[in-house]
């Protein structure tokens, strides 16, 4: 029987290849490509799986599903052990709300820095403030932590370290003397680690938690942390305060020292310069100053009229003044004339001109004419003496304003240094002021002890442990073992170079797989499933009975060699029943055993094996 190699071109077409596990395979397929130097070997672009291929990992799965369930298992049973060999830890959890700024019951500011719209700095500096060491040994102190044993001496011995002791009989081993000081730093140390900071997102209310196996110490800490928190943040802002009103003494006192010295200096300038100040900083000279020109305006005025009456009195004869009409002594003078005139005209008739009684009433009438030029007279003289006066007076008004002027100018310019100490005295006046009202302030607002802090909900005694959680600890388990076992089921399967499905052998051999002999069923063996006509086996061989046919351009290859990499994959079964599948077409077979160390086929076909392939071989 002539050995078939698949790769050898000049015998392609000649023969095939039943695959270990059932799996048979006829000729390569074509995979001859330009620039390809070894056409008859698959190329890298072809063995190259292609995509995520599910059903390969789905079926490591299967075949290693007992290892990916044994260490899944294990993990489990490893957590639940461990988790009941852990010492429980019980949290209490206490919640307090911070404010930004507290009840302004004075109303004043305080002496809280003003934080931004956010306010974030201000948390996050609350948030460090509850977690420093130095609250922490407040909190030792205040609630006397250092001498509970529950702290100051180790965690409460757990299940696997009583186990130890009971098998190996280890006695406890004694504790070093230490001092209060060591005791107290190991405390603090411990309260911080078992301390939690939880702010709730979108609110001022903040969650302190406290975990210890104890869970009575856990809330009597939880509820402690909280109280000493509040007494911290007022003791803070007393000593905030207490700095303050005596940092404000001090800046009081020095500020009122300066003000006095500077008063001085300044009242004793004014005395030297003969500077007198009157009410909003006027000086005695401004005053004058300014009282003159006002009077020098109204003499102006007064002088302008009487000129420019004086001016019509000159241009005016006879009665055409205002003031001489307005004159009542001309007036009676006019009215008497007017009747004198009257009764001379009455008795002209009568009497001749120089009777003695018409020259009388001559007389009298040139008398009262003579009144009243007189009187007209008179009143200009009055208007004269009226509108000289009025002149002396605007010219005595514009001397004494240039002699104030003079003064003026000269005391402003002796008052530059007197405004210069009198600046500074307004400045430490004002500061002076300034201080003085908010130390009062601080003084009123130290008194009342506003806080921004308060207890929300106090801490309760837990009644179940946080940790260990048997179910977190169990689903952490089963994640873990499940992908340790996966892990392992994949490093196994990537060791394991035997092909395991169709597409590896055409991915890798280049060879197209002509027919699959599938696994017999659970009670059968693969010679019954051969045997049986309707079976799935039986099936599979006539189908690889018919790839066979169809193999090679020529039909059915007259020579075929069946062989496997390993014993017992099969080999002589899939002969045998291919051998039984192509007599019962009326082919006359031949069927060959090669393996001339351990030959089987007799033993199937019940035949003696005294002549063999060696005998035939050797002639």
């Amino acid at each position: 029987m002539d050995h078939v190699n698949p790769y050898n071109p000049q015998q392609r077409g000649q023969g095939g290849a039943v695959v270990p596990t059932g799996y048979a395979t006829g000729i390569p397929a074509e995979y001859r490509y330009e620039g390809n130097p070894y056409p008859n070997y698959p190329t890298e672009t072809m063995l190259e799986p292609q995509g995520f291929d599910f059903y390969k990992y789905l079926r490591i799965a299967i075949k290693h599903r007992w290892l990916i369930v044994g260490t899944t298992l294990t993990a489990l049973l490893l957590a639940a052990v461990l988790t009941f060999l852990m010492t429980p830890i019980f949290r209490s959890t206490t919640s307090i709300q911070i404010d930004r700024e507290a009840m302004n019951v004075t109303g004043n500011d305080g002496l809280q820095p003003k934080e931004g719209n956010t306010g974030l700095e201000f948390y996050q500096t609350q948030y460090e403030l509850l977690a420093s060491r130095s609250l922490a040994e407040r909190v030792v102190s205040t609630l006397n932590l250092a001498a509970d044993e529950g702290l100051t001496t180790d965690n409460a011995p757990s299940l696997f370290g009583t186990l130890k002791q009971l098998v190996l009989g280890a006695e406890p081993t004694q504790e070093k003397v230490v001092t209060l000081e060591e005791k107290t730093n190991k405390v603090v140390e411990r309260v911080l680690r078992s301390l939690s900071i939880a702010p709730v997102r979108g609110s001022r209310v903040v969650k302190v938690s406290i975990d210890h196996t104890n869970p009575e110490l856990a809330q009597r800490m939880a509820n402690g942390y909280a109280e000493v928190f509040i007494a911290d943040n007022l003791d803070r802002r007393y000593d905030a305060s207490s700095y303050a009103r005596k940092f404000l003494e001090e800046r009081i006192q020095q500020l009122k020292v300066r003000l006095e010295d500077s008063e001085r200096q300044l009242v004793k300038y004014a005395e030297d310069q003969g500077i007198i100040n009157l009410e909003d900083n006027k000086t005695l000279a401004g005053t004058d100053l300014e009282a003159i020109n006002v009077k020098l305006a109204e003499a102006r005025n007064d002088r302008l009229k009487m000129e420019l009456l004086w001016k019509q009195a000159q241009q005016t004869n006879g009665l055409g003044l205002q003031q001489i009409l307005d004159s009542d002594a001309i007036k009676a003078n006019r009215k008497l004339r007017t009747e004198l005139a009257a009764e001379y005209q009455q008795k002209l008739g009568i009497f001749k001109p120089a009777f003695p009684a018409m020259v009388q009433l001559r007389n009298q009438i040139k008398e009262l004419d003579r009144q009243v030029e007189s009187e007209v007279q008179s009143i200009k003289d009055s208007i004269e003496s009226q509108y000289e006066a009025a002149k002396g007076q605007e010219e005595d008004l514009l001397s004494q304003l240039e002699q104030t002027k003079t003064e003026v100018v000269d005391q402003r310019g002796r008052s530059i240094q007197y405004n210069i100490l009198q600046r500074e005295v307004d400045t430490n006046r004002t500061l002076y002021d300034g201080l003085l009202q908010r130390y009062k302030e601080i003084g009123v607002s130290g008194a009342v002890g506003t806080n921004n802090i308060s207890i929300v909900d106090k801490a309760t005694l837990p009644e179940f442990p946080r940790s260990p959680n048997l179910i977190r600890n169990l689903a952490i388990a089963f994640v873990l073992g499940l992908l340790g076992g996966v892990l392992a089921a994949l490093g196994l399967d990537y060791l394991d170079d035997t092909f395991k499905s169709p597409e590896e052998i055409e991915q890798q051999l280049g060879m197209s797989v002509i027919g699959i002999v599938p696994k017999p069923r659970p009670g059968t063996t693969i010679d019954e499933e051969m045997f049986e006509p309707r079976s799935g086996a039986a099936e599979a061989i006539r189908s690889l009975r018919t790839g066979l046919q169809f193999a090679t351009s020529d039909g059915l290859p007259r020579t075929m060699v069946v062989t496997s990499s390993k014993p017992s994959e099969g080999k002589t079964t899939t002969t045998i029943a291919l051998a039984k599948s192509l007599a019962d077409l009326g082919m006359n077979v031949l069927l060959i055993d090669g393996d001339l160390r351990n030959a089987s086929i007799h033993k199937r076909v019940r035949c003696s094996n005294e002549v063999g392939l060696s005998n035939y071989l050797t002639g």
